[in-house]
Parts: C-alpha cells; structure tokens; sequence
C-alpha cells in the first residue's frame, strides 16, 4: 500500500495546486489586471503631463515671441513719437523766429516812417518858424542890433525843436 507519508504528501501537493489555481484565479489575475490598469493610467496620465508640458512650453514660447514683437512696436512707436515732437519743437521754433524776424521788421519800419514824420513835422515847423520870422522882420525896420538878436532867437527856437 502507500505510505501514509507519500499519500499525505501527495494530498498536500494537490491542495497546493488546487489553493495555487483557486488563488490565480480569484486573486492573482484581479490583482494582475488592476496593477496593469493602474500602470496604464499612470503612463497615460505622463502621456497627457508630457503633452501639456509641451503645449505650455509652445505656448510660452508664442507669448514671449509676442510680448518681444510688442516690446519692439512699442519702441518704434516711441521712438516715431519722439521724431515727430522734435520736429513739431524745431518747426514751432523756426515758426518763433519767422514771426519775431517779421515783427522786428515790422517794427524797424514802423520806427524809421514815426521818424521820418517827426522830420517832416519839424522841418514844417522850422519853415513855418522861419516864415514867421521873415515876415516879422518884413514888417518892421531892422537895424543891425535886431537882425542879430531874431537870428539868435531863430537859432535857439531851431536848436529846442532839433531836441524833441
């Protein structure tokens, strides 16, 4: 007969083997379909990190691209603006110096005609001075002593208005 030892042996070996397959398929291919499942998300999960992280370093690199584009514009334009103040500044002082050219002339010919009319009042005057002198002295006797002393009076009455 057999041996109780090889017998017990051998019932042990086919629990073994009957526990081994009840475990596998109770235990194992859950634990072994769960465990790749959890490693697919994760890899999944890497996949779409990855993906984002792409995607935002495009998008970084667009944003900066832009923000230079515009730092650029922005310096054009100030620098444009700056150009067009100049010259408006240079035009409006050229302006400046037109209008104060043409009021100095202005000035310098409304000075020389004030001129000419007090020379023309004085010497109206002084010929109307003279002409009043000269028919003083047609009416009247002149002797040597009053020729002198009119002609003195003419020349002092010429000298006051020379001064106005």
């Amino acid at each position: 007969m057999i041996d109780p030892s090889i017998s017990t042996f051998l019932i042990t070996l086919i629990n073994i083997g009957i526990l081994f397959a009840v475990l596998r398929a109770l235990l194992f291919k859950p634990l072994t379909r769960f465990m790749e499942d959890r490693t697919k998300k994760v890899q999944d999960t890497l996949a779409e990190a990855e993906k984002n992280n792409t995607q935002a370093t495009a998008r970084l690199r667009d944003y900066e691209e832009r923000l230079q584009k515009a730092e650029e514009t922005g310096a054009a334009i100030i620098k444009a603006a700056e150009e067009q103040a100049q010259k408006q500044a240079a035009q409006i002082v050229a302006e400046g110096k037109a209008a104060a050219a043409q009021a100095l002339e202005h000035g310098r010919k409304q000075l020389e005609a004030e001129r000419q009319a007090a020379l023309a009042r004085f010497r109206a005057e002084a010929a109307a001075l003279v002409l009043s002198a000269a028919r003083a002295l047609l009416q009247r006797e002149l002797n040597r002593e009053d020729s002198q002393h009119l002609a003195g009076l003419l020349l002092q009455e010429l000298g006051k208005d020379a001064h106005v």
